[in-house]
């Protein structure tokens, strides 16, 4: 463990920043079960909506898969740099909330809320095409969210980190550099913004070649014929 000597020369570490599973299970934990239960709830949350929001949203994710399955129609351009704004401004947030050390339970709340976005997603893309649902959410849904979900849970993770060493070392203390710290969180910050790059790209360019498949198990009629149910 790399430490450095601080004032009346005691020993600082100076590797909050550390992301070891070992050194922060109870951190990842604690994150990752408010990740799922956010999923569960997300999920759940599908089944209070009203006949009418069925209806409104079985007709957007109809629409979706229509223009999904003809990937020359799409503008994967735009596509990346939205997802990749939307994905770098959570992080940002997450980042800003664990500098600010009080926004921590923001941080949290906002991993919570990740858990309810891609809950509901699946659970509505289920509730509306049964067993098809499962195939459109593993070409839609998953793969990106491999990278995007544990990229958001890391720099959560960081953010813990680092407000602990401020309240802890700074506040309390009054000894301790912030600097490498700092620069620690932020190199966190930016690997993640990496990963999630890779999640846009993925999402932008080779989603819509999975979704095109999968739409062409089912006809268009027998999309109507489910969506005309709810």
């Amino acid at each position: 463990m790399v430490a450095q000597r601080g004032q009346g020369g005691n020993a600082v570490n100076i590797r909050p920043w550390n992301l070891g599973a070992r050194d922060n299970l109870n951190l990842y934990v604690f994150v990752g079960v408010l990740v799922v239960v956010g999923a569960v709830f997300g999920a759940l949350l599908v089944n209070a909506l009203t006949l009418e929001q069925q209806q409104d949203l079985a007709g957007e994710l109809g629409r979706y898969l229509t223009s999904a399955g003809q990937p020359d129609k799409l503008h994967a351009g735009e596509a990346f740099r939205d997802s990749f704004l939307l994905y770098a401004k959570w992080l940002a947030l997450i980042w800003l909330l664990g500098l600010s050390v009080i926004g921590l339970p923001v941080v949290l709340v906002l991993d919570f809320l990740k858990g309810v976005l891609l809950g509901f997603a699946v659970g509505l893309i289920v509730r509306h095409l049964a067993w098809k649902g499962v195939l459109v959410a593993l070409a839609a849904v998953a793969p990106q969210n491999l990278l995007v979900v544990p990229a958001f849970v890391m720099a959560s993770v960081s953010a813990a980190r680092f407000a602990s060493f401020v309240a802890r070392e700074r506040l309390f203390r009054k000894k301790g550099q912030l600097m490498p710290p700092f620069v620690a969180h932020t190199a966190v910050a930016a690997m993640m913004l990496a990963l999630v790059s890779c999640a846009a790209l993925f999402e932008a360019y080779v989603s819509p070649l999975l979704l095109e498949r999968v739409s062409g198990i089912a006809a268009q009629a027998e999309w109507s014929a489910i969506f005309a149910r709810f």
